[in-house]
């Protein structure tokens, strides 16, 4: 008996086991299937397909849709927790995370489920969409944006800061319906801007709306002034400020613009940016656009839907950005989640801004795209980078990729001194020479008194192709290629902080090539930066290594030892072995060889120049098909702790187009 009583007990806990098992009948799973479905749903901003109970899907989601609509286009991303059961009552945890102009929303709120109808399903309650919402509260975002950061120079120079500007156009408001196309008309004449296409802006836009023309600088003198722009009836000129260089032309292609966003930039914004958004372009505005925009705040409120916030007021913004709102007021409003906005951070730079305008200005009247380039060779700091007018906004000092010409026997020379040669080296100077079918010939009005056979100071002095191709055979190709990068061309700048075009020449090339590559024609490519840091590094008597943009707290006064570590650092750009950097000694053997181009050789225009001597080498490189041919313009400048470079594109010869800019540039440099 004793036995059949435990067999029975044991019998019967396992069929109160298996009877509790099926009174679950899977509730579990389910109940949590359910609050994934919601979850899910809530992440669409669409419940109206959801296991929904207390109310019929479709009426929750129009309250869903009026409860979110202030927040723009944002989407949550919502996941369930477990289901938990306390007091007869099942919950679950609902985790939210937005993205609310960049800034992260997260939250958690609770879910009951319960069954409807034999099916489990989530009890809609306005609390499930955020911590405390009440009925007939609906959740608005109000966004504000920090001051952008300037781009510093040198000296804390302000080189792009808050400027006065004022916004020109039309106000509706102030000028009857009937007169609206002709003042549209006549503002876009008196501001340059197409009358038939403003016209048709002022048409479309709303009746109260101010339709902006023009921007402009709040500059004494500034045209059209306000008396002009005023005399216009429902013409206006509101005052506000942009960030904006000294003038239009200051190191535009270097710096870039700030402005509103364009459709693409909201596009690919991926969501921070939105229409009337100010965003960087070009330049070092796009590059360090989030550092220097820093994050906007944003505060979400919650608002009875009747009140002085009603969303239906607001302007949906785009891709995921909060939306300005009506500033809810009084009791109507909640703060329900709020981050303050972040300032942006400076980017400091080496540019010496006096040095800049004054190579902008140096550039103003050269039709073809051209560049100036100035370092510091003591520390490498870039002190100018302008790109003139012809280059259309291309930022060529840094970027163009152009045949340097006769610059490059400054590569040349460095080669033939580490085979032994001295600048007394004898070359033959004739008037063509022939490399395998191929005929090449000194430049246009080369002095017939300097052919023959000369010392190679004298070759380089007046720029002898012939004597430099007659010593190919000393030089390989690929020693070529390491000599460059001993200067500094094609290496690599890890301080520079700018895109930028180094140099390339390649290792290996034909013998025609070869003999080409030996007067900077061929593949060999600079760009006037690239040229700048050769000149630097013969001044300096070491590989020099460009910087323009300043990590946090350093200093733009120059530093010993900054660009010695730099270069130790660097790589090349092409795949060729880095040369050992330049050595004093030869440094001061090159230093001799470019003064005595402009003592003895085609650069006696730079004698005129104020302060220590100067050095120089100029460059005609050809191009195209045309007959005669299409030329660059170079001319490098050392003088004291500052190297140049100059670059005309289409410039004819070196000597009479990009010489005498350079002389204006040092010349005004040294007052």
């Amino acid at each position: 008996m004793g036995n059949l009583r435990t067999v029975t007990f044991v019998l019967s806990a396992a069929l109160l086991a298996a009877a509790l098992a099926s009174c679950d009948d899977g509730s579990q799973a389910a109940q949590q299937q359910a609050a994934d479905q919601v979850s899910k749903a809530l992440s669409a901003l669409d419940v109206s397909q959801a296991p929904i109970t207390g109310t019929d899907p479709a009426t929750a989601q129009s309250q869903l849709k009026a409860i979110v609509e202030g927040l723009g286009d944002a989407k949550p991303a919502v996941t369930a927790g477990h289901p938990t059961k306390s007091n007869e009552a099942t919950t679950v945890p609902l985790d939210f995370r937005w993205e609310l102009a960049g800034r992260e929303w997260k939250y958690t709120t609770t879910a009951q489920v319960a069954q409807d109808g034999g099916h489990w399903a989530v009890r809609w309650a306005t609390g499930l969409l955020a911590p405390g919402l009440q009925a007939g509260e609906v959740l608005v975002a109000q966004t504000r944006t920090p001051a952008r950061a300037d781009i510093i120079g040198a000296g804390d120079a302000k080189l792009v800061t808050e400027r006065a500007v004022v916004r020109v156009g039309i106000d509706k408001t102030k000028v009857p319906k009937e007169a609206q196309d002709a003042s549209a008309r006549a503002l876009a004449t008196l501001t340059g801007l197409d009358p038939a296409d403003y016209a048709k802006q002022v048409a479309a836009a709303g009746e109260k709306a101010f339709v902006e023309a023009i921007v402009l600088r709040d500059a004494p003198g500034r045209t059209p002034n306000d008396a002009q722009i005023t005399a216009i009836q429902g013409a206006v000129a509101l005052g506000d400020t942009l960030p904006l260089a000294p003038t239009k032309a200051f190191g535009r292609a270097l710096l870039g613009t700030v402005g509103q966003a364009t459709a693409e930039q909201i596009q690919k914004s991926g969501g921070e940016l939105s229409a009337g958004d100010l965003t960087g372009t070009g330049g070092l505005e796009e590059k360090y656009n989030d550092q220097l925009r820093g994050k906007e705040g944003v505060t979400v409120f919650a608002v009875h839907s009747g009140g002085s916030g009603e969303p239906s007021a607001t302007a949906a913004p785009s891709a995921g950005k909060a939306a300005p709102s009506p500033s809810p007021s009084g009791s109507a409003k909640r703060t329900i989640f709020e981050a303050a906005p972040e300032p942006g951070t400076p980017v400091r730079t080496t540019i010496d801004p006096r040095l800049q305008q004054l190579a902008d200005d140096t550039l103003a009247g050269v039709g073809p795209a051209s560049a100036i380039v100035a370092i510091r060779p003591s520390d490498g700091s870039v002190l100018a980078a302008a790109s003139g007018p012809g280059s259309k906004g291309y930022n060529t000092a840094m970027l163009g990729q152009y045949a340097p010409g006769s610059i490059f026997k400054t590569v040349d020379s460095l080669a033939l001194l580490r085979q032994g040669a001295t600048p007394e080296l004898p070359v033959e100077c004739t008037p063509t020479l022939t490399v395998d079918g191929k005929t090449f010939q000194n430049a246009t009005g080369y002095p017939a008194a300097h052919l023959g056979t000369i010392p190679l100071r004298d070759a380089y002095a007046h720029s002898c192709n012939t004597a430099f191709i007659s010593q190919r055979d000393k030089v390989s190709q690929d020693q070529l290629s390491a000599t460059a990068t001993s200067l500094g061309v094609g290496v690599e700048a890890p301080l520079l902080g700018a895109d930028a075009f180094l140099g390339l020449v390649p290792d290996q090339a034909g013998s025609t090539e070869h003999a080409a590559s030996m007067i900077g024609q061929g593949k060999v490519l600079f760009s006037p930066l690239a040229a700048a840091v050769m000149a630097a590094s013969v001044e300096k008597g070491d590989r020099v290594s460009p910087r323009l943009v300043l990590s946090q707290g350093e200093h733009d006064e120059p530093t010993e030892g900054s660009t010695a570590s730099a270069t130790a650092a660097a790589s090349p750009t092409a795949k060729t072995p880095i040369g050992k950097p330049i050595s004093q000694a030869e440094a001061s053997t090159l230093q001799g060889m470019m003064r005595a181009v402009v003592t003895s050789g085609h650069a006696g225009f730079l004698l005129s120049v104020p302060g220590a001597p100067v050095g120089a080498k100029t460059g005609t490189a050809e191009f195209g098909s045309d007959n005669p041919p299409k030329t660059h313009a170079w001319i490098i400048g050392i003088q004291g702790d500052l190297a140049v470079a100059v670059f005309v594109d289409e410039g004819g010869l070196a000597a009479t187009i990009s010489g005498p800019l350079l002389t204006t540039f040092l010349t005004k440099a040294a007052q």
